[in-house]
């Protein structure tokens, strides 16, 4: 189960690509917002997350901790507790079309030279593998180092607090934004941006809590144009929003989402400004 769920979440963080090195002024450094005003009886909490790192890089700050602790209900991308995701989690790794079919002659050998290059086999070893299967296999080969993830970690302390766990949307939505992001031939040309100094890049970036510089790496041009952009980032959050004011009505929500749907001007904090919510930066 726990091997079914990292790669649901590995999956997760396939959908959000990352770029390097942009950079935008910042409003505030903080990953955890504060939702309150416009009716709520208690406050929500906002936590971008970055979806996987190594070991030696993770830590959730204190006042993550404390918020989590405060809240009544954790709201994540996916319901990592519900086996029916973690069925579907399991079908979809599955092509339904054998690769060599849906690769035209050209995109079958550059993908074939590039996973002989970076992971050691050829794409003959994901003849039956979707696009995303794969995109995470590289992913963790470019990681190259044990992982720890948000998500899991929220999990296990929902769990232990016996806190019910929800979903924003299905992994289905996930896939399906993936599919009309991607080309196979820009999804064949993403592959080679992954590697350990993107995740180190990103790491570091990540614990300074510098929201937009990260949201500015997430958007880079190498990984987002702007349907990319629509599909995985700004008509992903407008669908959430349908659903995030009723949840946080009554009681304190913990909601923990890749921190590049938190920033710009279609991003979640700006998004519940709008719908009449005060959004203030938990500093410490």
């Amino acid at each position: 189960m726990r091997n079914t769920i990292k790669s649901v979440i590995v999956i997760i963080a396939s959908v959000i690509g990352f770029g390097a090195n942009a950079q935008t002024k910042s409003e505030s450094n903080s990953l955890l917002w504060e939702v309150s005003g416009n009716g709520l009886a208690k406050s929500s909490y906002l936590y971008g997350t970055m979806h996987m790192m190594c070991e030696k890089d993770f830590m959730i700050p204190e006042k993550a901790k404390k918020a989590f602790g405060k809240s009544d209900k954790l709201a994540l991308e996916i319901d990592l507790d519900d086996p029916a995701e973690l069925q579907y989690m399991q079908k979809m790794s599955l092509a339904n079309e054998p690769l060599s079919k849906v690769l035209s002659k050209e995109e079958y050998q550059k993908l074939d030279g590039f996973l002989k290059e970076t992971v050691g086999v050829g794409a003959s070893q994901f003849e039956n593998s979707n696009m995303l299967s794969i995109m995470s296999v590289v992913m963790m080969k470019a990681l190259s180092c044990p992982p720890k993830m948000f998500e899991m970690e929220f999990l296990q302390m929902a769990i232990q607090r016996k806190m019910e766990t929800i979903g924003l949307e299905k992994i289905q939505d996930e896939v399906t934004a993936f599919d009309k992001s991607y080309s196979n031939e820009e999804f064949i040309e993403q592959l080679k941006y992954y590697d350990s100094k993107l995740f180190q890049d990103m790491s570091k970036v990540y614990n300074s809590e510098k929201l937009d510089e990260l949201y500015a790496m997430v958007i880079d041009k190498k990984f987002m144009d702007d349907n990319t952009r629509h599909w995985m980032l700004d008509f992903r959050n407008e669908n959430w929003m349908k659903s995030i004011p009723e949840l946080m009505k009554k009681e304190s929500v913990f909601f923990a989402v890749g921190a590049g749907h938190l920033a710009g001007e279609k991003g979640l904090i700006m998004l519940l400004r709008k719908a009449g919510y005060t959004l203030k930066p938990v500093m410490k």
